[in-house]
């Protein structure tokens, strides 16, 4: 028999495989690009139309009204307490922990967030919780008054098991050149503020889950710290923003430093504020340790140091100001709503003192 182009299509099997049947459905993919378009435009502002859909996100940097403008980029994740949103299904407010992380490390240095997109992966997209998830991320944006102009949602089975996803943030700013914070401005003598903190905001995660299995404690049952809520909600407390009150406050002038108390606590994030020569004398009796961290000194396993070099024990935001101008630094802070102490002072270093000394520390574990 002579093979022709008919008996060959014939004897070929036909195709068995497919994009869908192998785990990623676009079609899903494209649903959920047409969910959040609503929310996408709730977060437009001069310079971003807050539409979404093209290869890239557009910003026009002349219609934000910058003379001479530094941009200034910062990305982030919430680490762990993905974990804990998933396990609990709270998806919402994780997305504002994404924002914040992004956009508090650009207010330090003076940059008001301009755009900020997203990355969502997951082995099987859920269009609830992914849309629950960019809910956040928008209501994040509005908070801190940046457009969210884009982002990218992958699906990808063999990467992500079950409901697993990940989350990565990426926000871009703008600051007038003169106005660049930098940790050359702070001095001998400037007044340490310390605005107060959501609790944990999204650091040290793997910690808490360590505590949380040591003392065989469920998600689900009373918070052993505030009795409104269960122990996953308590924990869930997303972030807070400080980029509205801050930017307001700088325009006082007087304001030297800001540093975000992130990963490594309030012993390695206050020195990005300052120069080399300089150190950080801290009160930690200047200010109340809120419910959670009090609690954790009362499980006995974790020592006060671990607690400062880990977490933010109750303080977001650092900010250093001039002496004279502390005061109408404080009130005008307060009147844009955050709690606001007087942690210390800034002193020169010697060489064999540390960057940042936590006085009266031990008064954590009363």
């Amino acid at each position: 028999m002579i093979a022709t182009e008919d008996t060959i299509k014939k004897e070929q099997p036909s195709p068995k495989l497919s994009y869908k049947g192998s785990g990623v459905d676009i079609e899903t993919g494209n649903q959920l690009i047409e969910l959040i378009k609503p929310i996408t435009r709730s977060t437009a502002r001069p310079g971003a139309d807050g539409k979404i859909g093209g290869f890239g996100g557009i910003f026009d940097l002349k219609a934000a009204h910058y003379r001479d403008p530094i941009l200034v980029a910062a990305n982030d994740g919430v680490g762990t307490k993905l974990k804990l949103a998933i396990e609990t299904n709270n998806h919402n407010q994780v997305g504002i922990d994404l924002v914040a992380m992004c956009v508090n490390d650009l207010v330090v240095q003076g940059a008001e967030p301009l755009f900020f997109l997203d990355y969502y992966a997951t082995g099987k997209l859920s269009l609830g919780s992914a849309k629950e998830v960019i809910n956040g991320i928008a209501e994040g944006c509005l908070m801190a008054g940046c457009a969210l102009i884009g982002g990218e949602t992958a699906e990808m089975p063999g990467m992500y098991n079950g409901n697993d996803y990940d989350l990565a943030g990426f926000a871009v700013g703008a600051v007038e050149r003169q106005d660049l914070l930098t940790n050359a401005n702070a001095k001998e003598g400037d007044i340490i503020l310390g605005l107060a903190s959501n609790g944990l905001h999204s650091n040290g995660y793997s910690l808490i889950r360590k505590v949380i299995k040591e003392l065989d404690l469920k998600y689900e049952e009373n918070c052993p710290f505030l009795e409104t809520k269960n122990l996953g909600e308590a924990l869930m407390e997303p972030t807070r923003i400080y980029v509205k009150s801050c930017l307001q406050a700088l325009k006082l002038g007087g304001i030297m430093g800001l540093a975000h108390i992130t990963g490594g606590g309030l012993l390695e994030n206050p020195p990005r504020a300052f120069n080399d020569q300089l150190s950080a004398h801290i009160d930690a009796s200047s200010w109340p340790l809120p419910p959670v961290y009090k609690w954790l000194m009362k499980t006995n396993l974790i020592a006060p140091e671990e607690l400062a070099h880990t977490f933010n024990c109750g303080i977001g935001m650092i900010v250093i100001t001039d002496p004279g101008f502390a005061q109408n630094v404080v009130q005008e802070l307060t009147n844009l709503g955050e709690t606001v102490y007087e942690l210390g002072v800034l002193k020169n270093r010697s060489k064999n003192l540390p960057k940042v000394t936590i006085e009266n520390i031990a008064s954590w574990k009363n």
